[in-house]
């Protein structure tokens, strides 16, 4: 079963970046509106990792925007929301949580006297059982000095079917075993998530318009609204990379830039963008928006061109 996050899914506008912090809202992004943003986070024990990066993802604004415009997110200022929040919180509610810090010391703290009882009460039964065992041993060897002619077959017969010690080892070794496994599902294991104290959405009077995005917006909606993923495409010098696909499954296939709807192009740009596209295999994508018409949905004025080096 799918899990969906609540709907706006905050995206938090950090030092004029938008980054969303929850693992249910980026695979809800990524999987259904074909958002895929960049994983920023480090582990604080690996810190100049480049490889696995984790969260939060950092979103373009064109991204950001978007989402903001379909109704799917909105724009939280995180700063201000957590400072207001932070104060917020009434007396009432901090002792509350000290009160629930308290009673959860006092659990740890009963159930590490409960196991040290159990494993005192096993101590006490093995001495006993060791007791039973070596009375035992010395009543059999007393019965071999008052009975000399006894066949030896028997001594070997009795002591092959003599379960006194195996009893013994598994009554004492069943105590240790159940409190071991009490130890591993009371406090063994931390838990990974935690509870936070502000609410998971926030007041609409935290919330900032829509972002500040660049002139080539209506040509990276244009392409979204087509089903293409679009990442940065700064690594191939264009502004996005449109990929058919998840970029976790499929190369990417145009190297987009945006151009205005009336500017005058460079011939020579566009041939090195044509030979630079078909160089690492995709084509060179140039498109605009007409900005004389009223679109009724981002991207819908945008006309794109395809251009790829041919053969000589």
């Amino acid at each position: 079963m799918n899990n969906i996050p609540d709907l706006p899914i905050p995206i938090s506008h950090i030092a004029g970046n938008y980054f969303v912090f929850s693992v249910a809202a980026v695979t809800f992004l990524r999987r259904e509106h074909h958002i895929c943003g960049v994983l920023t986070g480090t582990l604080p024990q690996v810190p100049q990792q480049n490889v696995f990066m984790g969260l939060p993802l950092e979103l373009m604004p064109e991204e950001a925007r978007l989402l903001v415009e379909k109704g799917v997110a909105c724009i939280v200022d995180e700063v201000n929301f957590q400072k207001k929040g932070m104060q917020s919180l009434v007396e009432e509610d901090r002792k509350k949580y000290l009160k629930e810090l308290e009673s959860q010391g006092v659990e740890a703290m009963q159930f590490q006297m409960r196991r040290k009882e159990r494993v005192k009460e096993g101590n006490l039964k093995k001495i006993e059982e060791k007791k039973k065992a070596a009375k035992a041993k010395a009543t059999n060897a007393q019965l071999k000095q008052d009975a000399p002619d006894a066949p030896r077959g028997e001594d070997s017969v009795v002591s092959l079917f003599d379960d006194t010690q195996s009893s013994a080892s598994s009554h004492v070794s069943s105590p240790r075993r159940s409190s071991t496994l009490g130890a591993v599902d009371a406090m063994g294991i931390t838990p990974t998530l935690s509870h936070p104290l502000l609410p998971q959405q926030p007041p609409a009077d935290h919330h900032i318009p829509l972002p500040q995005v660049p002139s080539s917006y209506p040509l990276f909606a244009h392409l979204h609204s087509k089903g293409y993923f679009l990442s940065p495409g700064l690594r191939f010098g264009c502004e996005y990379l449109a990929y058919p696909g998840d970029p976790l499954r499929f190369h990417s296939h145009f190297l987009v830039v945006s151009t205005g709807w009336d500017e005058e192009l460079d011939l020579m740009k566009v041939i090195a963008g044509g030979r630079l596209g078909t160089g690492v295999k995709k084509g060179f994508l140039i498109g605009g928006a007409d900005e004389k018409q009223q679109p009724n949905h981002a991207g819908d004025n945008v006309r794109a061109f395809s251009i790829e080096w041919a053969g000589m």
